[in-house]
Formats: C-alpha cells, sequence, structure tokens
C-alpha cells in the first residue's frame, strides 16, 4: 500500500509540473501583473513616511561610588515608568501645541501618539523615541521636541535630575516605508500563486478527452482505433483509422 501511494504521490507530482511547464507563458505573465500592480501602488498610492530617533539617557549621578551600582538599577527599574509617562497627555500634551506652532502639524493627540515608538535595549539606560512622519524635518522636530518637554516634565514629576538628551533627532530624507522593492517582490509571488491557481483550477474542470490513457485507464473503455488530423484547407479528406487488430483502412469524408 505504502509503495502504491508514493507511486500515485510521484504520478500526481510529475502531472502537476508537466501542467506548470506547458503554462510557463501564463505563470510569467502573472507574475508580470502581480508586479506591476505592486509597482503602481508603491509608488503611487502608498505615501512615503520617514523616521527620526531621539535618544535618551536615565542616569541619576551620585559622588558615592559604592551606592553608584544602587542607583543605577533603580535608574533601570524606572525606565519602564519613562517610556509610559513619555507616550502620555502630560508630555505630548505640549509637544502637540509647539509643533502645530512650528512645523503647522496637522494631526491631534491621537495621530501623535501612534506616530510614536519606545524602544530599550535589555539592561541598557538609554531610551530611543522614534517618530514616524509623512516630512522628514517634521519628524525630527517631534522627536526632539518629545525629549525636551520630557526631561522638564520629569524633573517635577518624579523630582529627579536623572535624564539626559545623548542624541538630537536629524531629518533624514530616505523614506523607511513602503519598502518597495519588498512590495515589488511579494506582488511577483501572489502573481504566481494566483496563476498556478487558475491553471490547477482550470484543468480540474476541464471535461474534455486529451489523450486514450484517460479512455482506457480511467474509464475503463475500450480502444478501437485512431482518427489522424483533418486538414481543414479541402473539401475531402482521406482518413486512416488504425483498428486494433493493427490494420490500417483508408475511408474518405466529404464535408
Amino acid at each position: 500500500m505504502v509503495e502504491k501511494s508514493n507511486t500515485e504521490a510521484t504520478i500526481d507530482i510529475q502531472q502537476l509540473w508537466g501542467l506548470l511547464r506547458k503554462n510557463i507563458i501564463s505563470l510569467v505573465i502573472w507574475m508580470l501583473v502581480g508586479g506591476i500592480l505592486a509597482f503602481i501602488i508603491s509608488f503611487i498610492f502608498m505615501t512615503p513616511k520617514y523616521s527620526a530617533t531621539t535618544d535618551i539617557l536615565v542616569n541619576q549621578k551620585v559622588d558615592n561610588a559604592q551606592m553608584q551600582y544602587n542607583v543605577q538599577q533603580a535608574d533601570l527599574q524606572a525606565i519602564n515608568t519613562y517610556k509610559d509617562v513619555l507616550k502620555k497627555d502630560v508630555v505630548l500634551s505640549p509637544v502637540l501645541k509647539q509643533i502645530r506652532q512650528q512645523d503647522n502639524y496637522k494631526g491631534n493627540l491621537e495621530d501623535l501618539q501612534n506616530a510614536i515608538s519606545i524602544e530599550n535595549q535589555t539592561n541598557s539606560q538609554v531610551l530611543s523615541v522614534t517618530v514616524l512622519d509623512k516630512n522628514a524635518y517634521t519628524a525630527a522636530d517631534i522627536s526632539n521636541t518629545i525629549g525636551s518637554v520630557f526631561s522638564k516634565k520629569i524633573k517635577k514629576m518624579m523630582k529627579v535630575d536623572n535624564v539626559t538628551i545623548v542624541t538630537k533627532a536629524t531629518a533624514d530624507t530616505t523614506p523607511v516605508s513602503p519598502n518597495k522593492k519588498l512590495n515589488i517582490l511579494i506582488g511577483v509571488v501572489l502573481g504566481l500563486i494566483i496563476g498556478m491557481a487558475i491553471i490547477i483550477i482550470r484543468d480540474l474542470l476541464d471535461t474534455t478527452v486529451k489523450d486514450e490513457k484517460y479512455l482506457t485507464n480511467e474509464l475503463g473503455l475500450v480502444s478501437l482505433g485512431a482518427v489522424s488530423h483533418m486538414s481543414k484547407k479541402t473539401n475531402r479528406h482521406a482518413v486512416s483509422v488504425l483498428t486494433n487488430n493493427g490494420q490500417s483502412v483508408m475511408t474518405r469524408r466529404r464535408v
């Protein structure tokens, strides 16, 4: 039973490969269509976005060397709190007011919150505040304004002076999204998949008899003979019929 299943699987794979190879031009066309559509969507319909990052150091300085380790651990534990505060209204409301005046920012507070992402490496005292925006210079201004407002607000809220701006954001005119090359590759792959699906479905729905093996193996019928190709150029055709006993009989057919 196992050998039979393996044989049938091999035959099915061979038939599938033959079917796809026979329709290779259709597959190429579908791949081109998918790539062209992805190209159009990426370059025309998708708005480029730019990224800017400000690095904030959380480091409270103490004169006593023995307490430095404890203070450092306290700063690490406070980072999660700082990450939450950075996206709260107490920080973003003044930021929104300032960038509306400075950059004519059109978004609301929710848009600003969604544009901000905060990252922190394990056991690192540095917080990276990254902002995405349609304008590279606006993204840099928002990121720097967040760092400036946060460093002032945290002093009043936490009664500590342990926040320092390590790196200010600069405008990067290279968009981070959309990833046009990746989108085109995805479009080509999707075109290939759609083309394969259509070819396979069309073949499964095709009930026409393509060869003699289908009649004998699938339907269990007996082949009585074969009729050769008849040209359409003449009104009278010579038809050669090959019977099962191997004899060839010549007949004529008038059209």
